[in-house]
C-alpha cells in the first residue's frame, strides 16, 4: 500500500531534458503570437453585453454583425487562453533539470515584476483619463473599475481598494493570465506529484475538469486555467504526440464540429431562450466547452500549413516578437476606444461591425510601433517591461 500511493510513474521522468522539434519550437512561437492576436478582438467585442460568459445571452437582435462578432468572440477565438496554458504548462515542464528556487526566482523577474508594472501603468492611465469630462464619462459607462453602485471611478477608491487593484485585480483586465501562471508555477512541485502518481493522476485530473466545466474561478486558481496548464505538463512527461494527429484526433472531422459548434451556440444565445427557457444556459456552456476542445485539436493539428508558411515570412516572425507587448497593452485602452469611437461614427452603417475589425487592428499596429521604437531606444527597460521577452 506505501508503495502504491508514494512511487511515481517513472516512464514520466525518463527523460527529463526532453527537447523539442524545430518545428514545434516555432509553432509554439506561432500559436502565442495568434492568441495574443486574437485576444484584442475578443477584448473589442462591443454587443450589448460587454462582458462574456460561456452562457452569456447577448440581449439583442440577431442580425448580421451580432452574429458574426458573438460566432468569432465567444466561438471561434475562445480557444486561445486554453492554447497558451498548455504551452506555458508544456515549456515549464521542459526545464525540470534546473533547481525549484532558481526557476520561481526567474519568474519572479519575468512575471511579478512586468505584472505590477503593468498593473499600475493602466491604473495611472485610467485615473488620468478621469481628470477630463469627456473621458471620466467613458471610464465611468465602462464599468470596469466600478466597485458597487455609487463608485464609477477609480477617484472614489480607498487607498486600500486602489492597492487591491494594482495587485489583485489590475484595471488592464487580461493581466489575470500572468497573475494565474505565476502561482501554478511556485505550485508546479505539488501539480506534478500528482500528475506524476497514478490515482493522484485521476483524481487531481477530475477536480481540475469539473472546475473547468464548471467554470470555477478564484482570485488564486483559476478552472480552465489548472486544468490545461496541467494538460501541458502531462503532455510533457508522458511524450505525447504532438507531432501527427491520431485517428481520434483528426483536424478535418474536429474542425467540421467547431465550426459547427460555434454557430449553433451562437444561434442558441439569440433565439434559444424562448424555445428552451432557463435550460438554454447550461446547453450553451457545455457547448462552449467542446467548442474550446474542439477549437484546440483542429488549431493545433490542422493548421500546419499555415504555420510553416508564417513562420518562414521575416515580417511575421518580426512581428511575433511582440507578442507580450500586444498581450500587455492593449487593454483598457481598447474598451475605452471602442466607446469613444462609437461617439464618433455611429451615424455610419455597420458602425459596430467596422470597429469590431479595425480598432483592434488600429491599436495592435500601434502597440508593435511603439514597442519596437522603445526595444530600438532603451532594451534594457524593454527587457523589464516584457520579462526578457522579444528581444
Amino acid at each position: 500500500m506505501l508503495s502504491f500511493l508514494t512511487l511515481p510513474d517513472k516512464s514520466l521522468f525518463m527523460n527529463p531534458t526532453l527537447m523539442i522539434s524545430d518545428f514545434n519550437s516555432k509553432k509554439f512561437r506561432f500559436w502565442s503570437f495568434v492568441s495574443m492576436f486574437l485576444l484584442v478582438f475578443v477584448h473589442g467585442y462591443n454587443l450589448h453585453e460587454r462582458y462574456m460568459q460561456p452562457w452569456t445571452i447577448p440581449g439583442e437582435t440577431l442580425s448580421f454583425t451580432t452574429f458574426t462578432e458573438y460566432f468569432l468572440a465567444n466561438g471561434i477565438f475562445r480557444f486561445r487562453i486554453p492554447m497558451l496554458f498548455i504551452i506555458s504548462g508544456f515549456l515549464y515542464a521542459l526545464h525540470d533539470y534546473r533547481p525549484y528556487k532558481q526557476r520561481t526566482n526567474k519568474r519572479l523577474r519575468t512575471l511579478l515584476l512586468p505584472y505590477l508594472i503593468w498593473s499600475a501603468t493602466g491604473f495611472a492611465f485610467t485615473y488620468l483619463l478621469e481628470a477630463f469630462p469627456y473621458s471620466r464619462s467613458i471610464v465611468a459607462n465602462s464599468h470596469i473599475v466600478q466597485i458597487d453602485d455609487q463608485r464609477l471611478l477609480l477617484h472614489n477608491y480607498h487607498w486600500y481598494e486602489m492597492l487591491g487593484r494594482w495587485i489583485l485585480i489590475p484595471v488592464p483586465y487580461q493581466l489575470w493570465f500572468i497573475r494565474v501562471l505565476l502561482i501554478y508555477n511556485v505550485a508546479y512541485p505539488a501539480i506534478r506529484w500528482c500528475i506524476s502518481h497514478r490515482i493522484a493522476k485521476w483524481i487531481y485530473f477530475g477536480i481540475a475538469f469539473v472546475l473547468w466545466l464548471g467554470t470555477t474561478n478564484f482570485v488564486f486558481f483559476e478552472g480552465e486555467g489548472l486544468l490545461f496548464f496541467s494538460l501541458g505538463i502531462w503532455i510533457q512527461k508522458t511524450n505525447f504526440n504532438i507531432d501527427t494527429a491520431g485517428r481520434k484526433l483528426n483536424p478535418f472531422c474536429w474542425g467540421f464540429i467547431f465550426i459547427g459548434l460555434s454557430a449553433t451556440k451562437t444561434f442558441l444565445a439569440f433565439e434559444g431562450e424562448p424555445f428552451l427557457g432557463n435550460s438554454v444556459y447550461p446547453i450553451l456552456a457545455i457547448m462552449h466547452k467542446m467548442v474550446i476542445l474542439s477549437g484546440l485539436i483542429t488549431a493545433w493539428y490542422g493548421c500546419n500549413s499555415l504555420v510553416i508558411w508564417c513562420m518562414r515570412q521575416n515580417w511575421f516572425v518580426w512581428l511575433s516578437a511582440f507578442s507580450f507587448m500586444i498581450y500587455a497593452g492593449h487593454a483598457p485602452l481598447v474598451a475605452f476606444a471602442t466607446d469613444a469611437v462609437f461617439t464618433f461614427v455611429n451615424h455610419v452603417p455597420n458602425y459596430r461591425l467596422f470597429t469590431f475589425i479595425l480598432l483592434p487592428l488600429t491599436i495592435i499596429s500601434l502597440i508593435i510601433a511603439f514597442g519596437a521604437l522603445l526595444r530600438a531606444v532603451s532594451p534594457n527597460f524593454y527587457k523589464v517591461l516584457t520579462g526578457g521577452r522579444g528581444i
